[in-house]
Parts: C-alpha cells; sequence; structure tokens
C-alpha cells in the first residue's frame, strides 16, 4: 500500500568509462593468454604493464583525496601508498628481468616492496569501515578479524603453508618471505570479509569496487604463493592479468562516487531509510551475525584435515585453533553481555513507552489494512466513554458518523496514495460513536485524530475536540447574532440580503426589505430605564420573529432599529406585490405597536417601516439604502406608518448633501456673518439688547437666512447634517460673544441674544465650563449674555434641560423661552424651566390687532409672564398698531420691522448711538419722526392718527441688503 522513494536526483553512471575499463583488462587478458606473441614483449607487459597499472591506480586515488574533502580521505591515500608500492616493486622486478635480463634474486627489494602493499591497504579498509560506537564493538570488530585470519591460517597451513615452512635448502629469509606472503594476504582477506559485513553506508558504490579491486589482488597472490604456480611463474602470463585488473579497478574506484552522484560529504548526506517488507530480515545482518561460527566451522575443516591424511596436529594448527575457539567463546560471552543489557534496555523503553501510551489522555489506536481495530489504549473509556476490549476487533467505519464517513475515507486514501516522507502523518477530524455515559444526548463526539502508517495499517492519536467544536459554533453564531436579542446582526442580514438579489430567480422582483424603528424608544430609555428598553427590544424581538414567514429573515440592526427580508412568491404585476408586501407591513407595524408589559406596566411605542423592493439594478448596499430612506420618509411623514420607496426619495437625499456640501464650505470659507436686531423697551423706545442672527452671503452679495441648510440637520437622528447645524450654532454663539465683548469695550453695553435649540443646549461644548470660558476668553460680563430656548423637543429629557438651565442661569447668564404660546409644550417648559425672558410666538402677534379671540389670549400669556416676574418680548412686531397694542396688554419688549431689521455692525452702533427707537403715541399725540432707514413708520403731515401712518414696503426676513463698504 505503500508507494517506493522516489530515485535519487542526478545523471546515472555514465557506461563510456567501464567500457574502456572492460576493454583495458579484456586486452591484456587476452595478450597474456596468447604469450604476447613473444617473451620480450610478454615481460615487458608482465613487468612494467604492471608497474604503470599499479602507478596508474596510485595518481588516480592521490588526486580523488586531494581533490574531495570527506572523511574516506585517509583511506583513498592509503590505497595510492599501496598501489605505489606494488608499482615500484613491479618496477624492480622489470629492471632484473627486462632491463639486465637476468633472474630476480630472492629476497630482494621488490618483495619488500611487495610486502609494503598490504599494510596500508589494511589500514585503508579499516577507514572505510564502520565506526563502531562502543569498546565492545572495537572489540568484536578485532575478533572477527582474527577469527577469519585464524581459520584461513589453519586451512591454509594444513593444506600448503607446513611444506612451505619445512621446505629444504632455502635461507631464514627465504622461509620468512615465502611464509609473510600468504600470511599478509589472509590478513588483508580476513579484512575484505570483515568490511563487507561492516562497510559504510556512504559512497558503497567506491567502496565495493575498491573492495573487489584488492580481492582480484589477493587472489591472484593466493595463486602466486602455490609452490606448483611459483614454480612455474613467468612474467606476462594469465596469472598477471587478474594484477592488471585489479589495479585498474582500483584506480576506477574512486570516482564511481562521483558518477554515481554520490559525491557529497557523509555529513551532507541523508540517504532515504527504505522500510523493509513486514517480516523480511536483512541478509547482510544474518550472513554477519554468522561469521565467527562460519571461521570456527573453517578451522574445524582444518584440523580435519590433518587428522584424515594421517598426519600429527601441527602445533601451529592447535596453537591456532585454540586461539580461534577463545575467541569465538569470547565474543559469545560479549555478545551475551550485550544481548543483556539490550533486553534490559528494551524492557525499559518498553515500560517507558507503555506507561506513555497507557497514561496519555489521548486515545491511540491501532487499525489493520482491512479497518479492524487491533489496539486501542485505557484512555478510550475516558474519552469515548467505551471500554478499550470493547473497541478491540471493531471495525473503524462502523464508529464513525455516517456523515463524515465518505470524507474520512477519501483522506485515508489520499495519505496512503502518497510518499510517506512526503506526508508522514495527517489530520482527520470527524463524529465518533460514543458510549452512553460521554454520549451528550445524540451519542457522538468531536474528535481530531492525528493518522501515522503502521505496517500498512494505520495508528490514530485521537483527542476529544467536542467542546471546542461548540465553542467555535458559539462564536460564530455569536459573530452574526445580536447578542441581546439573538436574532441575526447586520453582518448577517447584509450578506442575506446579498445573496437573495444576487442569487434569486428571474421571477423573483417582489423580495423586499423592511427597514423599522420604534418611535418614542429613547423617551422610555429616558423614563423608567435602559433595561426597560433592553427588555422592550427583546420582546419587539420576538415580536418581529413570530410575525414574519418561515423563509424570511428578521434582524437587529443595532439600537432601536430592525429589519426584515421578505422573499418574493414570482408576482409580476407591481400592484399586487406593493399591495402584499405594504399588508405585510403594516401587519408588523401593528404588532410592533402593541402595548409592552414591562415591570407591571404598559409601555407604548409606534413603529415606522420603510420598504423597498429588490429590482433588477439594485444592487444589496442600494436595496438596504433605499429601505432606510423610505424608513425616515414615514418617521418625517409622522411616525407609526409604512412607506414605499420611491427613486424621488433619492433625489431628495442628493438635494440635501449637496446643501449640506454648502453648508460645510460656507463654514469653511468664512462665509457665514453675523446680524443684530434691536430689542426695544415698548414704553420708551430704548434698546435694551440685541438678537443675534446668523446669515449666508451668496455670491451675488445678498444674505439668507441658513434655514434650509439647518433643516437638513435635525431628521429623527443625529446626522452628519446635524453635526453640521451645531457646527453652525457653536460658530453662531462664539461670534456674537465676541462682538459683543468688542461692542463692551467700544462703549455699547448692551446683551446679546443668541437662539440655540435644546438638544444644541444639551451639547457638551456647552456645558457651563465651557460657556464660562467662552466668556471669559472673550472678556464679556455673563449678565451681558441671553440664552434663548428656540423649542422643547419632547424627545429631550426636561429634568436634563432643567438642571443645564439652572447650572448656566449660577453662572449670570439669563434664560429666554423662544415660541411661548405655540403649544403645550411651552408652557410645560415653563413650569419646570428656570426661565428670565419670554418672547411671544409670531403667531400670536400677527392676529393681536385684528382678532378679539387673539387678542384675549395673548393678553393671558402676557398677565402669567408678569404675574411671574419676567421680561416680556413679542417677536415679529413689524406695525404701529401692534406696538400700541402689546403695550397696552403689558408686553415690556419687542422686535421687529416696526423698529429695525437685523442689522450689519456699523449700522447697529449707529443705532446703539442714538439709543431710542421712536414709538406710535396713543390718539392725540403727536408723532416722532423716525431715524432715516430704521424701518418704522414716516408722517406725512396731516392730523394725527392711525390713518395717518404710511408704511414703507416690508422685506424679506430671508433677505438683507448689503451695506456699503
Amino acid at each position: 500500500m505503500l508507494s517506493r522513494p522516489p530515485a535519487p536526483a542526478g545523471n546515472p553512471p555514465g557506461v563510456g568509462p567501464q567500457i574502456v575499463l572492460a576493454v583495458l583488462c579484456g586486452g591484456y587478458a587476452v595478450g597474456a593468454a596468447f604469450g604476447w606473441g613473444s617473451p620480450e614483449v610478454a615481460a615487458i607487459m608482465g613487468d612494467f604493464g604492471l608497474s604503470f597499472a599499479a602507478f596508474l591506480a596510485a595518481f588516480s586515488c592521490g588526486l580523488y583525496a586531494r581533490k574531495r574533502r570527506t572523511r574516506f580521505r585517509p583511506a583513498w591515500m592509503l590505497f595510492a601508498a599501496s598501489s605505489g608500492m606494488a608499482g615500484l616493486g613491479n618496477g624492480v622486478w622489470g629492471w632484473y628481468e627486462v632491463i639486465q635480463g637476468t633472474t630476480v634474486p630472492s629476497p630482494c627489494l621488490a618483495d619488500f616492496c611487495f610486502l609494503l602493499f598490504a599494510p596500508p591497504a589494511i589500514v585503508g579498509l579499516l577507514v572505510l569501515a564502520k565506526r563502531p560506537v562502543t569498546r565492545a564493538g572495537w572489540v568484536c570488530l578485532g575478533l572477527d578479524s582474527w577469527l577469519i585470519a585464524g581459520s584461513l591460517v589453519t586451512l591454509s597451513w594444513s593444506l600448503a603453508l607446513a611444506h612451505t615452512a619445512h621446505f629444504q635448502g632455502r635461507s631464514v629469509a627465504q622461509s620468512a618471505l615465502s611464509l609473510a606472503y600468504p600470511l599478509l594476504d589472509i590478513v588483508l582477506v580476513s579484512m575484505v570479509l570483515a568490511l563487507h559485513f561492516r562497510r559504510s553506508s556512504v559512497h558503497r558504490s567506491a567502496i565495493n569496487t575498491a573492495v573487489a579491486a584488492l580481492a582480484l589482488t589477493v587472489l591472484c597472490d593466493a595463486l602466486f604463493s602455490s609452490p606448483l604456480l611459483r614454480e612455474h611463474y613467468r612474467s606476462g602470463q594469465i596469472l598477471d592479468a587478474g594484477w592488471f585488473a585489479g589495479s585498474m579497478l582500483l584506480a576506477y574506484a574512486p570516482w564511481v562516487a562521483r558518477r554515481a552522484g554520490e559525491e557529497c560529504p557523509e555529513e551532507d548526506v541523508k540517504p532515504a531509510r527504505r522500510v523493509p517488507p513486514h517480516g523480511s530480515r536483512p541478509i547482510a545482518g544474518s550472513l554477519a551475525a554468522l561469521t565467527p561460527y562460519l571461521a570456527a566451522a573453517v578451522c574445524t575443516l582444518g584440523i580435519l584435515t590433518n587428522v584424515l591424511d594421517g598426519r600429527r596436529i601441527d602445533r601451529v594448527v592447535l596453537f591456532t585453533g585454540c586461539t580461534v575457539v577463545l575467541a569465538l567463546v569470547v565474543r559469545q560471552g560479549i555478545m551475551l553481555l550485550d544481548n543483556i543489557t539490550l533486553t534490559q534496555e528494551l524492557a525499559q523503553k518498553e515500560n517507558h513507552f507503555r506507561s506513555l501510551v497507557q497514561g496519555s489522555s489521548d486515545v491511540i489506536m491501532i487499525a489493520a489494512p482491512t479497518g479492524v481495530l487491533r489496539y486501542v489504549s485505557p484512555a478510550a473509556a475516558g474519552v469515548y466513554g467505551r471500554d478499550a476490549e470493547e473497541l478491540v476487533g471493531s471495525e473503524l467505519a462502523s464508529l464513525i458518523h455516517p456523515e463524515d464517513l465518505g470524507r474520512v475515507v477519501h483522506e485515508v486514501r489520499r495519505f496512503l496514495a502518497a510518499a510517506p516522507e512526503d506526508e508522514p502523518t495527517t489530520r482527520i477530524e470527524c463524529r465518533f460513536r460514543a458510549g452512553e455515559q460521554r454520549s451528550g444526548g445524540d451519542g457522538w463526539l468531536n474528535v481530531e485524530s492525528t493518522v501515522n502508517r503502521h505496517h500498512g495499517g494505520l495508528i490514530f492519536n485521537s483527542r476529544d475536540v467536542t467542546e471546542r467544536v461548540r465553542l467555535q459554533a458559539q462564536l460564530q453564531h455569536n459573530a452574526s447574532h445580536d447578542a441581546l436579542t439573538d436574532l441575526p446582526n447586520r453582518a448577517l442580514f447584509t450578506e442575506r440580503v446579498t445573496q437573495a438579489v444576487t442569487g434569486r430567480r428571474a421571477s423573483d422582483h417582489d423580495t423586499a426589505v423592511l427597514y423599522i424603528d420604534l418611535d418614542g424608544f429613547k423617551q422610555v430609555n429616558d423614563t423608567i430605564g435602559h433595561q426597560a428598553g433592553d427588555e422592550l427590544l427583546v420582546q419587539a424581538a420576538r415580536r418581529l420573529g413570530d410575525s414574519v414567514r418561515s423563509g424570511d429573515i428578521a434582524a437587529r440592526l443595532g439600537g432601536d432599529e430592525f429589519a426584515a427580508l421578505i422573499t418574493g412568491d414570482g408576482t409580476r404585476d407591481r400592484a399586487a406585490r406593493e399591495f402584499r408586501i405594504h399588508e405585510i407591513a403594516d401587519r408588523l407595524r401593528i404588532k410592533l405597536s402593541e402595548p409592552y408589559r414591562i415591570d407591571g406596566r404598559d409601555v407604548r411605542v409606534a413603529a415606522s417601516i420603510g420598504v423597498a423592493f429588490a429590482d433588477p439594478g439594485v444592487s444589496p448596499a442600494g436595496l438596504l439604502r433605499n429601505a432606510d430612506l423610505a424608513m425616515y420618509r414615514a418617521k418625517q411623514a409622522g411616525k407609526g406608518r409604512v412607506e414605499l420607496y420611491a427613486p424621488q426619495m433619492q433625489s431628495e437625499v442628493a438635494h440635501r448633501a449637496e446643501l449640506a456640501t454648502k453648508l460645510r464650505t460656507a463654514l469653511h470659507d468664512g462665509a457665514f456673518t453675523l446680524l443684530h436686531q434691536p430689542v426695544v423697551e415698548l414704553a420708551g423706545g430704548r434698546v435694551t439688547a440685541v438678537a443675534a442672527h446668523a446669515r449666508w452671503r451668496s455670491a451675488q452679495g445678498i444674505l439668507f437666512t441658513p434655514a434650509e441648510f439647518l433643516r437638513v440637520g435635525d431628521r429623527g437622528r443625529f446626522t452628519d447634517d446635524g453635526e453640521r447645524a451645531a457646527e453652525l450654532d457653536r460658530w453662531q454663539l462664539e461670534a456674537a460673544v465676541e462682538q459683543a465683548a468688542v461692542r463692551h469695550r467700544a462703549g455699547y453695553p448692551v446683551p446679546v441674544a443668541v437662539r440655540l435649540s435644546a438638544r444644541r443646549l444639551l451639547d457638551h461644548a456647552l456645558s457651563p465650563k465651557g460657556v464660562e470660558s467662552l466668556l471669559t476668553r472673550h472678556g464679556l460680563p455673563s449678565r451681558a449674555l441671553v440664552l434663548e430656548l428656540s423649542d422643547s423637543d419632547s424627545r429631550i429629557p426636561l429634568d436634563d434641560l432643567e438642571r443645564r438651565l439652572v447650572a448656566l442661569r449660577r453662572l449670570g447668564v439669563r434664560i429666554a423661552l423662544d415660541g411661548f404660546g405655540s403649544g403645550y409644550a411651552a408652557i410645560s417648559a415653563l413650569r419646570r424651566l428656570p426661565v428670565d425672558v419670554l418672547r411671544l410666538d409670531r403667531g400670536l402677534v400677527d392676529g393681536v390687532v385684528e382678532s378679539a379671540r387673539l387678542h384675549k389670549i395673548t393678553a393671558g400669556l402676557l398677565r402669567i409672564a408678569g404675574d411671574l416676574g419676567m421680561q416680556s418680548v413679542a417677536d415679529g412686531v413689524d406695525l404701529p398698531e401692534q406696538v400700541l397694542a402689546l403695550r397696552s396688554m403689558g408686553c415690556t419688549h419687542g422686535m421687529g420691522m416696526a423698529f429695525s431689521g437685523p442689522l450689519d455692525e456699523h449700522r447697529l452702533r449707529r443705532s446703539l448711538t442714538h439709543a431710542h427707537y421712536p414709538v406710535p403715541d396713543l390718539p392725540g399725540q403727536s408723532r416722532a419722526v423716525v431715524l432715516t432707514g430704521s424701518g418704522l413708520p414716516v408722517r406725512h403731515g396731516g392730523p394725527a392718527g392711525p390713518d395717518s401712518l404710511m408704511h414703507p414696503p416690508l422685506r424679506s426676513n430671508s433677505e438683507t441688503s448689503v451695506p456699503p463698504t
């Protein structure tokens, strides 16, 4: 089931050098077999040819050792020295035979060179061998070498070496030399065999080639040591072909690694570990374990050879055999102790891992390739609520939730098909069947498992993540739902609207969004508290959720704003769809407007609903914006009603945005100016105060009131335009205080009245500390400032407004109530608020002369003001008859075109210099001539009387001519 590792990258070994090597060795063997054509050529090829091959091997190994910095560099240097000795020995041999034409003496320099061939090669093989990591390993390596060498000595001594040692007619040096060759060869063979089973895994091809070269050389040496072959040996014979091939192989050996792509140093190489098939054992490891017993068998064979020949057992054979047996016993003792130590370590590791597995909080399961569980750790009882013995033997597929099984099987197959080194593990999350004590009511747990391979099967390291999954689901729910009402929030509602608009069918043009706002909700928070307001929102959300259809969506967008998405039913008729949606919206309005039972009392709020349809070409954001516009149109039209979106609403919004932009630009560029209208004492005409009015200077030089701009500010909520209107009010107050302070320093100490709404008076900028700081900064006494309350909005809590006005009066600022007499709200404000001045509404002044009923009402209101000790100011006094009527009723002050309109600073100071305006006299009294440009009636002679008063044409309150500069 597991795929093989990919082949290592790199080019395959080249066959060109191998072909050349085979041609050279084969040509030499053919030439040696046929005697090279003549004895002279045979002698040259047998001596100098072997010398050339040996020197070539020495040069090749030395060059590689110089270029390649690996830990095997000393071995190749030793092989170069060994080959150099062989080349020198063959050269000396050729000197005697070819150059001098004499018989090679024995012993001579060539013999010593040949003897020096073996020691460097032996040490080089030790360098190539895998180094033992323990002292016992080094001892076993030495014992294995001796076991091989001793067995070969025993066998060869019994067969041939004993005859060589007792050969008559030879000197001691010749006998020693005859024995030295085979003994060194035996040692070299022992190292070759030991290296075969202990060779390093790095540069394996190069090491195998070098071992083969040395083995071929030792074989030829062994044949040469035989007395029969040595007596008849001549240079250039077939035996030289073996030595030639061994030298050429050794010359080629170091470069095999480079051609095979194995030239990296050992410390940089991490070969992929090949996983053996299940149940197989490495052959090399088995042969290495049998090496001591094979050596003992060879030694026994040597002894049996002497016994079967009827010869007396030689002392050398006896001594060698005893040392071999002793080495075998010692080695077995070491191996026994090593096995005992390994067994103890294995037992400790097994206990350690068993403790880890059994004590782990994760469940560890081993599944066979068939999917049957072979092992389950005891943690299954705590995690799954099922005993491990109960799960063993079960099929894994029967424990996984059917809805997750297909995904798990697909992931397992993909994981098994991948290469182990590319993907050693994978993660799987699924629902797992649990026991009754951990079922949680549904019998399934969310389990996360780390999966590893195990002998063709799988190991599952599993943990219970049910709480984490539940927490993630709860977090996702909280992120998309309102925390108070548990309805979908704005983000989720916008997503559902997007899905409905972009994914709806072509026939679903009657899909609509309902934008809902609770009228009067802020008053609920202000009167009975925010906790009651939250309870009202919860009940409203419950009513809304119960009222919409199952396929529709209700959401809370924030504050007291809700929304509903009503999906269409394919109606194409526009009138029919509008009737259907309007009916649904009206039903929701009625339901939401029913009384709410909170803390034992009935609380009533109304619902304003705006409806917008998902017409073709309308984006989700545009659909929500259209519904919002329709909802505000419903609030402007009287609240508690349903309005359908119409395209002209957007144009109105664009117009208001344009006006807001103009207002913003005018504030930024300083296009606003301040005019002041005198407040005149009706009894004597003295100017007692001035009222500040903001004007906007148009491009043509005409001054207009900012009423149009201010209308876009307060539409039931505090918008960006409302902020701009508040900015205009702050500018008006500061400019009025600054100019009044300048007039005070110039000798005109008249108070200035600034008209502000109740909402503005509650702003943080108009706090008592802020007003005090403003007056102090400009040096204006607090008694010279009058703040006029322009309205008493029902949404503004009177308690907060009363506290703010009381704090302002403590500073010395006077409070005026503007528009008195226009409704019940004014009477309620008069009853609760600290007021110093009452300004009669223009509607009372306009008809006070013509209407007897209005005359009585105005007189009653003025009587109330007098009884309360307040000053009274009549607004809009434009006619002399109004001056006379109001003065007769007890009104103390007035302002209007009967005296003067709003004046710029130059005309105002001129007016304050005279300090008085003429007032109409009673019938029979003389009339005074008014100041030019004052706007008062002018007498043209004739008898005195009302009919003799001529009035100049009145100008609009929204336009004032620009004074000359």
